[in-house]
This record gives C-alpha cells, structure tokens and sequence, in this order.
C-alpha cells in the first residue's frame, strides 16, 4: 500500500477512528489495532511475505528473553549468533544470493572455468532492509546489556511492524519507538496538527517534486547515449532531488502519520543539500541508517581510534557496506567508496566535525565561505548519485565521460521549465525553513488564518494538479 495511493487515503482515516474513538480505552487493544492494521498494510503489496516478518520477529522476541536470562557468555553469543544469522540469511537470500552466484561464475570464467549455476527467480520482500536492521539492533542492544526485552508479544510485534515506518524507515532503536507502546497514549489536538502538516510536506516532496523530477531523470538515463553533456548534468540534478524528494518525502510522510496515532519517531533528513561537508551531508542523510552503521560496525570496528590505517579501513567499510545495503550492484558499492574518498580527508585532519550548526543559522543570506561549500559539497553529492541511478559500472562511466566533453558546453536537449520552477520554489522554501524539523514546520504559523490556509490548500492543489501516475517509493527496492 502506497502513502501517495487511494488505498492509503482510506486506510488512514479508518485506523485513527478505530484507534482514538474505538479501542482508545484499552492499551492492549490500540496496539492489537496496529499490528492488525500493519500487516494489512505490508501484506497489501504481497501476503506471503507476512511469514516472513512474523517468524523474523518471533526469533528475535525469543533470543531477547533467552539473553536476558542467559548468565554465560558464550551461550549469549551464541544466542546473538543465532539473531544474527537467521536475520541477515533472509536478507542474503532474497537480496544478495543472485549478485554472489553472478559474480562467483564471472570471476570463475577468467580461468577458463565455466559453471553453470541456477539463479533465484524470487521477488524481494518490500522493507526487509528496514525492519531486519530494526530487530537485529534489538537482540545486540540487549546482548550489550544497554537494553532490557519486552516481555509483552503483542508490543513486540507492534515495534516490529508498525506500518508508518515498516517499509522504508526510519529504522527506530527499540530504545526509543517500543517503550512508547506501552505507555498510555492521550490524543494530542497539537501534536496531530503538526503531524497533519508534516505528511503534506512529505507528499509535496514526493507527488509535486519527486515525481516530476523522475520523468525527466528517467528519460535522461535510459537514453544517455543520445544526450548531450548539458542535458546529463540536468538528468543527474534531477535524479538528485528525485531521490531527496522521494526519500525524505516518505520519512515526512511516516513521521506525520505516526503523530496521528501519538508516536515519536526519530527524524530521518535534516536538510542534507544545504551541508557544507560531506561529513555533514552524512549527519543529515538517512540518519537513522547512518547512525545505525555508526554503532553497531563503525565503534565497534574501533572507529576513529588507533593509526591512520586503521581510520581509512573503518571508513571505507562503513560506506562500502552502506552502498551494499542499498543494493546488490557494483554501482552502489561504487557510490559508497566514492563517499568514503570524500570523507576520509576530514577525518584524517580532524575537521569531520567543524559544521555542527546550520547553515546560516539565524540569517537568511548564507557567508560566501559557506555558499562555496554548499555548492562544492552538493556537486560532489550529485556526481556519485550518478553512480547509484546508473544501471551499470559502464553505463556511469560513458554518463560521466560524455558529460567532461565539448558537448557539456551545448544547449540541453531537455528543458522542462515548469520541473525546474517546481524546484526553484521547493529548495526556496526548505532553505526558508531549514531550522525547523522540516520545511513547513513554523512556515506560516504567525500569519492570520485565512493567509495560513491558503498556503495549504495550495500545497494540495500543487498535490493534484502537478501529481501524475502513482509512483512506488525508491527505497521499497532496497
């Protein structure tokens, strides 16, 4: 089911009567609510993957009881074991079996060897990167002692599947997103306005920008031998906010639809375009994967500590794995070690940490020095988004090279004026409003009724009529 779909506009309002007006005086039944209504939700695109969520959660929600019981360490470990493999198997098979078993035979084919071997002809369960990483991060976190595991199954089971963030995050630390299910929850007339606002963002960025900007990057990419150098920089610019839009428009979108319901969930995107760094654009992308990587591979590897080798191996594996959660292509790991050569001169010289704040905070008018580098960075951002959207190492490669050619110097083939100006106006607005916890947070709140409203029922207008075919999510693929 799809937040930019018909289905949803039903579903939604459906589940907050049932939970705020039905079952509102029971805790245990408002979360039967949700996971009935979660895996309605997952099981819409296909129901036999709903086993898969529910043993998943299962082994974990028994690994965390045993652990906690368990006194000696290596039968912990081997419990953490069993968490680790079980999850990460899933995820091996269904993502990643058919990338090895390619480029097991390649490589064996140098030699003269030609194996013949029979690919998985299996689809890719919608969110298993996003909730296997949630549960795992459940059994480590009680293993590390930092957690204690719930004894309740059917708070469990709303943790796990919760529908707002099941399928493209963020991906929540049981530390903050499970004990909220058993706390009572009071309905919140403010806080569900916010969240309100919060998913007409979200579907701004996604239907108005989103998917404006996936026409033309589509185009673009899939007849990239045919287009000029101009024309393959504005095909990369559009895939850039494509993804931004996409992305982040969904982590609006789940984050607002969780306010309805009385959840906090953990902010995702932190207006990653206007960052002056490249490690500062990694503190505001994806942040709950980013973070994720953080503390369970990057500290524990030994982080920043130790010699300089040390520090360039932790950081090429945390990008390169970064780039292959994404997906099972060289493109993505490419995408992540080009990231990690961007990174590594500002660890080695200490200055990975020199942009905290935001950029021109308190201003409207950012310092040349910071206009240069958010220039510099965001044009670093898109050359590697050119290796993820590429569909090959060969293809990025011939993509980059027609664009360093005389050709680059030429009238773009592809100019969508109204794409564009939908653009100009979205990064207007989200610079206007990046103090906030997203664009249109405080946008407008100041202003009398009438001028408030206005400026919403344009963003809904912009919705319908700028709004084409329902689009999938990016991310649904990973």
């Amino acid at each position: 089911m799809l937040f930019n779909s018909i289905d949803f506009m039903i579903f939604l309002p459906i589940v907050f009567l049932l939970h705020w007006f039905v079952v509102y005086k029971d805790l245990t039944f408002q979360n039967l609510l949700i996971v009935t209504s979660s895996y309605v939700f997952y099981g819409w695109w296909d129901w036999r993957f709903l086993s898969l969520i529910l043993f998943s959660t299962i082994v974990d929600y028994s690994v965390g009881l045993k652990l906690a019981k368990e006194e000696s360490q290596a039968n912990r470990k081997i419990l953490l074991w069993i968490s680790i493999l079980i999850n990460l198997g899933f995820l091996g098979v269904f993502k990643y079996y058919n990338f090895f078993l390619d480029n097991f035979i390649t490589a064996f084919s140098f030699f003269g060897r030609d194996i013949k071997a029979n690919s998985l002809d299996i689809i890719l369960p919608v969110g298993i990167s996003f909730y296997t990483f949630q549960t795992l991060s459940y059994t480590i976190d009680i293993y590390k002692r930092k957690l204690q595991p719930t004894k309740n199954f059917i708070e469990f089971l709303a943790f796990v599947s919760f529908f707002p963030q099941l399928v493209a995050g963020p991906i929540e630390r049981a530390t903050n997103l499970l004990p909220q299910f058993s706390k009572k929850r009071l309905f919140d007339p403010l806080k569900a306005a916010d969240g309100l606002r919060q998913i007409l963002w979200g579907l701004f960025k996604k239907v108005v920008i989103a998917d404006n900007c996936a026409e033309f990057a589509n185009k673009i990419f899939n007849n990239s031998e045919d287009m000029n150098g101009s024309t393959l920089v504005l095909g990369a610019l559009f895939f850039t906010f494509q993804i931004y839009g996409d992305f982040s428009g969904y982590s609006d979108i789940a984050i607002g639809t969780s306010r309805l319901f009385g959840f906090n969930l953990t902010r995702n995107f932190a207006f990653p375009y206007f960052s002056r760094d490249i490690a500062e654009f990694w503190r505001r992308w994806h942040i709950s994967l980013s973070t994720w990587f953080r503390d369970y591979l990057y500290i524990p590897l030994g982080g920043s500590h130790g010699g300089t080798w040390i520090k360039i191996r932790n950081t090429f594996i945390i990008f390169v794995v970064s780039g292959f959660w994404h997906g099972a292509n060289w493109t993505y790991i490419v995408w992540g070690g080009l990231n990690a050569v961007y990174f590594l001169p500002l660890l080695l010289t200490n200055s990975n940490r020199n942009n905290l704040d935001i950029a021109a905070q308190g201003k409207e008018i950012p310092t040349l020095k910071d206009t240069f580098s958010i220039l510099l960075t965001f044009s670093l951002t898109v050359f590697a988004w050119i290796f993820f959207r590429a569909e090959s190492i060969g293809h990025a490669w011939n993509y980059i090279l027609k664009i360093f050619s005389s050709s680059l110097f030429t009238i773009p083939e592809i100019i969508p004026k109204t794409t564009i100006l939908l653009v100009t106006l979205f990064l207007i607005i989200e610079w206007l409003g990046r103090e906030g916890e997203y664009a249109i947070a405080h946008l407008g709140l100041k202003w009398k009724r009438p001028l408030r409203y206005a400026m919403y029922y344009a963003f809904i207008f912009a919705i319908f009529w700028f709004g084409g075919k329902e689009q999938q999510f990016i991310y649904f693929q990973f």
